[in-house]
Order: C-alpha cells, then sequence, then structure tokens
C-alpha cells in the first residue's frame, strides 16, 4: 500500500515534508470532526425516537433519508471539487455537515425529520467524498499508506463525539441544546483545520468529470465487498443504543456506551490498521477481523445481557474497521480523478446506507431486532469471505 512521493500539493511556501505533515494533520482533524458529527448524533436517536413517539418501523423508515440524501449527492461531489478546488470544496461541505447535525432533533414530526435527515445525508456524503479525495494527494507525497489511520481518526471523532452524547443522554440534556453547541465547536474546528488543506487536487488539472459518476469496472467488486461493511456499519451504529434500550430495557444511557464501544474499536483498528495491512497484506487482515466480527454478531444475536452485548457490538467495529478505508484508497489511486473514482465506488457502497436501516426496521418489526442482527451477522461473515478482493494483484498474500 506504499507509494511513491509525488509532488501533488499546493501548500504554502514552506518545506515539502513540513507541508505534508501539516496537510496530513488538517485533513486529520476534519475525518475527526466528520466523525464526531455521526457519533453525537448517533447517541441522540433514541432521544428522538421518544420525543416524535416511533416505532421501529417508522424510525427505520426515517433512517433511510440519510443514505437516500448522500447516495444522490455523493456522484455529483466530484464536479464542485474540480470547480472549486480541493480545499474551498471541503471547507463549505465539512461546515454544512457539522450544521446538518443538528437539525434532525428540531424536527417536530416525521415528515420533516426526513426532509432534515436528507439534508444531513446529503452534506455528509459530499463532505466525505471531498475529505477522502484530498487524502489521496497527500497520501502520495507521504509516500506510505495513511488511509486507514485517517478512518481511525473518523471513528476517533465518532468515540468523543458519542461519549459526549452518552453524557448528555446520561444527563437527561435536551438533545437540541446538546447538538447545536457541538455543531458550532466541530464546524469551527473544521474549518479553522481545513485552510491549511491542498488548495487542489489532481482534479483540477484534468477535464472536468462526468455529471454522475459510475465506477469504472475494477472496482465494482470492491464497492460491493465496500457494501456489505457499510451495511453493518450503518445498521450497528444507528441500532446499537435502540438494541440494548428495547431488547435488554438498559438504561438510555448505558445503552448510549454501545455506540462508544462500537466506535472505539473501529477507532483503535484503523489507526493501527495501516502497519496491519503493510506488516499481513489487505487481504489477511479483513479475513482475520472479519471472523472476529462474525462472532461478534453472534453475540448480539444471543443478547445474554447488556455487558456481553456491548462487547458485542465493539467485536463488530472491529471487525469490519479496515474494509471502507482499504476500498477507498484502491479506488483513489486506481484513477487519475480520485474524487470521480471514490464517488463511484461509495455511491455503491452507500446503496447500503439506504438499504440498512429499513431492511433492520422492517425485520424488526416483522420479527425481532436479533433476527435482524442475524442478517448483519451474515454479512460480516460474507466481508470476511471476500477480503481477497482487496489484496493487490501483484502480492503473494494467500
Amino acid at each position: 500500500m506504499d507509494h511513491p512521493p509525488s509532488a501533488v500539493l499546493d501548500l504554502a511556501d514552506s518545506p515539502a515534508i513540513t507541508s505534508v505533515r501539516r496537510a496530513r494533520v488538517a485533513v486529520s482533524v476534519v475525518f475527526a470532526a466528520h466523525g464526531a458529527v455521526y457519533g453525537s448524533f448517533a447517541t441522540r436517536i433514541p432521544w428522538l425516537q421518544d420525543r416524535l413517539h416511533l416505532g421501529p418501523g417508522l424510525l427505520g423508515v426515517g433512517l433511510l433519508a440519510p443514505s437516500v440524501g448522500a447516495l444522490l449527492g455523493m456522484p455529483f461531489a466530484s464536479r464542485l471539487i474540480h470547480r472549486f478546488g480541493g480545499r474551498r470544496a471541503t471547507r463549505a461541505m465539512i461546515a454544512a455537515w457539522c450544521i446538518a447535525g443538528a437539525l434532525p432533533v428540531f424536527a417536530p414530526n416525521l415528515g420533516v425529520l426526513i426532509v432534515f435527515l436528507m439534508a444531513y445525508g446529503i452534506t455528509s456524503g459530499t463532505a466525505d467524498i471531498a475529505m477522502n479525495a484530498q487524502a489521496i494527494p497527500i497520501e502520495k507525497a507521504a509516500g506510505k499508506s495513511i488511509m486507514s489511520g485517517l478512518h481511525g481518526m473518523w471513528s476517533l471523532g465518532g468515540v468523543i463525539g458519542s461519549a459526549v452524547g452518552a453524557a448528555a443522554a446520561h444527563a437527561n440534556l435536551d438533545a437540541r441544546i446538546h447538538l447545536t453547541a457541538t455543531a458550532v465547536v466541530l464546524a469551527s474546528v473544521a474549518v479553522i483545520a481545513a485552510t491549511s488543506l491542498p488548495v487542489n487536487n489532481t482534479d483540477a488539472a484534468e477535464d472536468a468529470p462526468a455529471r454522475f459518476a459510475i465506477p469504472p469496472r475494477p472496482v465494482i467488486l470492491l464497492g460491493l465487498l465496500a457494501f456489505c461493511g457499510l451495511f453493518v456499519e450503518a445498521s450497528s451504529s444507528d441500532w446499537c443504543a435502540v438494541y440494548l434500550k428495547k431488547v435488554l430495557h438498559t438504561d438510555p444511557g448505558i445503552a448510549a456506551t454501545a455506540y462508544t464501544a462500537f466506535a472505539f474499536t473501529m477507532a483503535g483498528v484503523r489507526v493501527g490498521g495501516d502497519y496491519a495491512i503493510r506488516a499481513f497484506g489487505p487481504a489477511r487482515t479483513v479475513r482475520v477481523s472479519g471472523i472476529i466480527g462474525t462472532a461478534g454478531g453472534v453475540l448480539v444475536v444471543l443478547a445474554i445481557n447488556t455487558p456481553v452485548t456491548i462487547v458485542g457490538f465493539a467485536l463488530i467495529g472491529l471487525g469490519i474497521a479496515v474494509v471502507f478505508p482499504l476500498a477507498f484508497a484502491a479506488a483513489g489511486h486506481a484513477d487519475a480523478q480520485p474524487a470521480r473514482a471514490i464517488a463511484g465506488v461509495a455511491t455503491i457502497a452507500w446503496g447500503a446506507g439506504i438499504a440498512a436501516p429499513g431492511i433492520v426496521g422492517g425485520v424488526a418489526a416483522a420479527s425481532s431486532l436479533p433476527t435482524s442482527f442475524m442478517l448483519i451477522t451474515a454479512l460480516i461473515a460474507v466481508v470476511a469471505v471476500g477480503a481477497r478482493l482487496l489484496q493487490p494483484k501483484a502480492s503473494t498474500d494467500d
């Protein structure tokens, strides 16, 4: 996964090494801020469910909206990045995402909630493409794999956001106050950090990308594997707190820590993921972690008690942590226009985001939440089996 140094960064007048370091820190902060918004909102979903009196089925319908919005917005992100430049587009998109993260808790009913969650999804998806596209030239300039670590920063942001959210939930703090304050802080930090990102990425030197990004054939399978990983990630993060509250009747404050445990293991694995990938190869890394994640899914389905179930969610986070970063990195390096390729893979993968909340909610309404997590566990096993797809063809791993 190492890459030769590349003079692709247009970063001020400082020496190249300092510029690369500054850009890497900047993009890390942006990733962390993006994750913190997601983690903050995830812990307040039970509050939102209770406030609007939504059952599992209706909540599942509402939680479809962010993925629909992301799926609609992602294919056009590369056009915005090409037109406005990587740094400017990333600053605008991450600021919009931070603000949108506070909107859903102000919804007075399901209809308005769906509209707000659509905006939440559109801003999330476009910011996601922008920051990942920025990471590709920085990774090339650094001369080594950094993508897993950046996604680790996203998960670390999720841990911090969810920890604060869990504390707010435990204190019965109104989610509107909590998420508004969070939005102001995170938007300020992210926009300031983004000033040190590359002025532009390689897309700006090329012809404008197509208005709707379709992934090239070589990365379609990567997109499908990422689809499985994101289905597990989205459904687990959206439903873990609800799962503990509804299945095991756990206190809301304790239930919210399920996401914290899930995000914590994802962060830990992603932070160290670049080292494991270089040492063992992508296929072995994903295969072993996928087996561990499958075991975690079994613990969640069994729902023995609250501590064991939280451990199960933590193992699920470990199991699918590096799938998405590896798929994005492979796609970004396979195309002269990283934003176009990443948007293509993300468009396939985020179909899982559309399917996951609704399917989980629908199955839960028809049977039970543990039954829904049987499907999630099966998809983790699919990731473990399909790990070979992430192995570079030139490698002899396996």
